[in-house]
């Protein structure tokens, strides 16, 4: 019954402020249950930097989409989802015609990052049920199958690769934990890792810079933006790049082999030429900006 009252008395309360010609749906002002969204970013009608939260009745009372994925790893086999998609979601909760980029944070720092290229390829979905289950139902984490997945996660309907640099391919942003979503402008997000000084456009940085985009932005920061989760920030890094490159290289390779207590991910699949690309970037971004 919960279900049907969301469906047939919220839907037209929530969209009341849009269909009185406000840019905005009536957001919370404060949370009201753990299960909230956070949302902020470039929210038309509100100060920059404001938060507000949606509920998950509210959530669900949006237009959704319906599939069967097969190839999600967060699920051992077929799984039936439901859910928003971030780019109805961008529209519907009225994001600013200037955010081209939603960013997903979650619980532990992470952060999964749609640029406008990646939104129109792969449409992901803002998850809000599997097979028919809230969060409380959904399984553990695939990889320790001791975390929660909720209260929110991001799939898509099928995930084929759009792009590839170097050895780098395409890889699908389906993070688990989802807290918060920003809605933003792509230019000042990536602005924050741009590579500098005269080496910025060599194309060994521009391929370095595209990868670091999708793969160490997730869990590396620059100042208040990229992921929080590892500690270690982006001029951290660009520091280690340049200081021992050799080293900078095989830890992300590898990085086992230079710190057994290490967390992050290895990345076997990247060969010397993609290696190389990393560190000249990373080594560029620690040069001085152009006056």
């Amino acid at each position: 019954m919960r279900r049907v009252w969301a469906t047939a008395f919220a839907l037209p309360l929530f969209f009341l402020s849009i269909a009185s010609g406000q840019s905005s749906p009536a957001f919370h002002e404060k949370r009201q249950l753990s299960s909230d969204l956070e949302v902020g970013g470039e929210l038309a009608g509100l100060p920059a930097e404001s938060t507000r939260y949606l509920t998950r009745d509210e959530l669900l009372a949006m237009p959704q989409v319906s599939f069967t994925v097969k190839d999600d790893s967060n699920f051992t086999g077929p799984t039936k989802i439901d859910g928003v998609r971030l780019e109805d979601l961008a529209r519907l909760v009225g994001a600013d015609s200037s955010a081209d980029m939603v960013v997903a944070i979650c619980d532990d720092g992470y952060r999964a990052n749609y640029p406008h290229s990646y939104l129109t390829a792969h449409h992901p979905v803002l998850v809000l049920s599997a097979n028919g289950q809230p969060p409380i139902g959904w399984p553990k984490d695939a990889h320790d199958h001791s975390f929660d997945m909720g209260p929110y996660m991001i799939s898509h309907q099928h995930f084929s690769p759009s792009f590839k640099v170097l050895s780098h391919v395409d890889e699908a942003q389906i993070p688990w934990g989802v807290v918060r979503l920003e809605f933003r402008r792509e230019k000042v997000v990536l602005g924050a890792i741009a590579p500098r000084g005269p080496h910025a456009r060599d194309r060994e940085v521009q391929d370095g810079f595209r990868i670091a985009q999708q793969n160490c932005f997730r869990c590396h920061n620059s100042g208040s933006e990229g992921g929080q989760k590892s500690g270690r920030s982006w001029e951290f890094l660009s520091a280690l790049a340049e200081k021992s490159p050799a080293y900078f290289s095989g830890y992300i390779r590898n990085p086992a082999a230079k710190n057994p207590s290490a967390q992050m991910p290895a990345n076997p699949q990247y060969d010397d030429a993609t290696l190389a690309a990393l560190t000249e970037y990373f080594k560029a971004f620690s040069e001085p900006k152009k006056p």
